[in-house]
């Protein structure tokens, strides 16, 4: 069945003549101003890259002596299954800021190990192949014996990846390539004992591992003085244990041309995904296809005082579910503003933004790897995202930004704990021990605050602070929290000692447990859980005793609480860890 969803063009019209505006600022604008928004940004912490934590101006880097145009890290919250949450995560080996007063590196070895039999190691090589071509590599490592307590089943997790970056700055254009992969095994430990007893017999011969390995090729080209600004593009196979498979490819070119003081910008968006299980009980198999097509044309008005972009989106998707095909035309808001209302001291910013969000299986394991291998896959309209929010500083060392916002979401993608088969279940996950997918319509209403201090080079401090509103057509907003706070703090005490802390809290969320009976297929049991919030403090404390190496002690959940991250999934207590970090010249 066909269904239109048009969010008509009009309505973007509306929101410009009322006042609802967006943020869109040139390049040194965003430097200068830019404290970022709703994400939570890791800044100075423990660097994903050298791990050598909280000071990610020592990062090792590509030299700047080639031109080539660098990518900034970004690091968010991103949590190990069983580990304190705290564990950022970078995309691709790339240049950050390095502190004056520090040597600069092109490559270092990291190895780090501490309780619970935790591992961690890293490398990184890059080298100059002539004056405007470089080669980087990376490959790192992560993994736990496991050890949390009153769980019957294997907690041991791994997560592996490797990476080959090849960049090329030209006079007027620059690329790069980049191929790698990842490997992951996590475990399906997470039993609900507290409402339901099981007996050694059904856990005896179960295999509760899930395996995940990743494959992917991309890159992307940037071009000067030419209509065509930008072209970006991946492929990746993403596989598991039970033999679902998952293609995913998206190319993205990008068009400009500037007509009088104003910039036309049209986005093309090409995103393909592909996913299908197997069900070895009944010796079938399901497929899902969805294949988006987008344009975005905007065009841009700004000057030293003020930025307009005036835009809408235009997404087709072509969808096939179970052998069934569906097809659907999108249109939605992308207009945005910001105003100086003085100088860099008070900035103004307000947008209404859409746009058709590809949901994948890789992307589901990536946020919760305890799913199970069987989820319905369909993008996410997101109709609109209406915000407001002042920025600015209130003196050179100190920067914040408030937003509020309402968003809406149309097929908003849940997860919930599944049903327990206790009587005979076929496979590892199905005791109530994974998670499904549910799709659902939301708005999100939402508060956000930041504060940040920087002093000097030595001292730098964040704090932040979200609360959400959430309103559904499904029972529950599964698994969404209702706060977020969190605070971060680096010291550089001299050149060779440095400690940093990080304390954050998730407020409540609410799961649900199910229990039915497979002879007559009757729901037995269901009843909403409430998960607990928690609060998560991380502590490192660093000493470089020579230029080339940095000797680190941190310590993880120092609270010591076995939170759930996931309902049933408790993660580990106190961790420390120990290491070394070699960083070196060829």
């Amino acid at each position: 069945m066909n269904k239109k969803h048009i969010y008509a063009l009009c309505l973007s019209t509306l929101f410009v003549s009322t006042g609802v505006f967006g943020q869109e600022k040139d390049k040194k604008e965003k430097k200068e101003e830019n404290i970022g928004t709703e994400v939570v940004n890791v800044v100075r912490a423990y660097d994903a890259t050298i791990s050598d934590a909280f000071k990610v101006r020592e990062t090792p880097s590509f030299d700047n002596e080639a031109g080539v145009q660098k990518k900034p890290v970004k690091y968010t919250i991103n949590s190990f299954p069983v580990a304190s949450t705290f564990v950022p995560e970078k995309g691709e080996a790339a240049a950050v800021e390095k502190d004056a007063r520090l040597k600069a590196f092109d490559n270092y070895l990291l190895f780090g190990a501490g309780r619970y039999v935790n591992l961690q190691g890293e490398l990184f090589l890059s080298g100059k192949v002539n004056e405007t071509d470089q080669i980087a590599g990376f490959a790192r490592h992560f993994s736990s014996q496991g050890g949390v307590k009153g769980v019957a089943l294997d907690d041991a997790f791994s997560k592996s990846s490797a990476e080959v970056s090849y960049r090329s700055q030209k006079e007027t254009w620059n690329w790069n390539l980049d191929v790698g992969g990842k490997h992951q095994i996590s475990n399906w430990y997470g039993l609900p004992n507290e409402e339901f007893t099981f007996q050694n017999a059904q856990l005896d011969n179960l295999d509760e591992q899930q395996i995940y390995k990743t494959v992917y090729v991309g890159g992307k080209a940037e071009f000067s003085n030419a209509p065509l600004t930008g072209v970006e593009f991946q492929y990746k196979r993403f596989w598991d244990s039970y033999d679902s498979k998952e293609n995913r490819f998206f190319i993205k070119p990008n068009i400009r041309t500037a007509i009088g003081s104003s910039d036309l910008n049209v986005g093309v968006i090409v995103d393909y995904v592909g996913t299908d299980y197997e069900n070895f009980l009944m010796n079938t198999s399901t497929s899902y296809s969805h294949l988006n097509l987008g344009l975005e044309p905007s065009i841009t008005f700004q000057d030293e005082d003020y930025s307009f972009k005036a835009g809408v989106g235009l997404y087709f998707n072509n969808g096939k579910v179970a052998g069934e095909t569906d097809n659907s035309f999108y249109i939605y808001p992308q207009v945005k503003a910001s105003f100086k209302l003085v100088h860099d001291i008070l900035v103004t910013y307000m947008g209404a933004e859409g746009g058709l969000k590809q949901n994948s299986y890789a992307d589901f394991v990536d946020l919760n790897p305890f799913v199970s291998p069987d989820l319905m896959i369909t993008p996410t309209s997101e109709q609109y995202d209406l915000y407001v929010g002042l920025k600015g500083k209130l003196d050179n060392s100190i920067s914040y930004n408030i937003k509020g916002s309402m968003k809406s979401e149309d097929d908003k993608a849940f997860f919930r704990s599944n049903i327990i088969n206790g009587q005979s279940p076929s496979n590892a996950y199905e005791l109530g021990n994974s998670f499904g997918v549910l799709y659902g319509n939301l708005k999100t209403y939402s508060v956000f605050g930041e504060l940040k201090f920087d002093f000097e080079e030595n001292v730098s401090i964040g704090l932040f602070g979200e609360f959400n509103h959430y309103e559904t057509d499904l029972s529950e907003a599964w698994n969404m929290p209702k706060s977020r706070f969190g605070a971060d703090i680096h010291i550089d005490f001299s050149d060779s000692w440095f400690a940093g802390t990080e304390i954050y809290y998730i407020g409540e969320r609410k799961d649900v447990f199910r229990n039915y009976d497979t002879g007559t297929s009757m729901l037995l049991t269901e009843e909403v859980r409430n998960l607990d919030g928690f609060a998560d403090l991380n502590v490192k404390v660093g000493y470089r005793p020579t230029a080339n190496w940095t000797l680190f002690l941190e310590g993880n959940n120092l609270l010591n609480k076995n939170y759930e991250q996931w309902k049933g999934f408790k993660s580990q207590g106190i961790q420390v860890m120990g290491g070394a970090l070699y960083k070196f010249d060829f």
